[in-house]
């Protein structure tokens, strides 16, 4: 995938994550979001995996540590969600390991507590 189409289909994903947003505001658990995010992006036509299970895998052996991502879009983009008051340094922390881990380029961290 080529700069162009990531910056398509996250423009894509960006307008989901915004008309959840504009339907629903801010306040609810993280889950709710979610739960309505898979709704927008199915009838956006979007391919996705939820809850992805992620193992770590140490010179190709698994490890008993795993990831659990929120979104796999398209089989190329990771998309993290928190409804949380202020997003911190860890969380795109973990966007970034949860990247490493699954060999994707592009992620994308989504807070559903802030104000549009």
């Amino acid at each position: 995938m080529d700069i162009i189409e990531y910056n398509k289909l996250s423009q894509h994903i960006i307008g989901c994550c915004i008309s959840v947003h504009k339907e629903l505001g801010p306040g609810l658990l993280e889950s709710v979001y979610e739960e309505c995010l898979a709704i927008e992006l199915k009838n956006a036509g979007l391919n996705f995996k939820r809850q992805v299970h992620l193992p770590v895998l140490y010179k190709g052996e698994p490890t008993n540590q795993n990831f659990r991502l929120d979104y796999l879009i398209e089989d190329e983009i990771v998309l993290e969600l928190k409804a949380i008051e202020n997003v911190l340094p860890i969380h795109e922390v973990i966007l970034v390991t949860y990247l490493k881990i699954a060999d994707k380029k592009l992620g994308l961290l989504v807070n559903f507590h802030e104000e549009i």
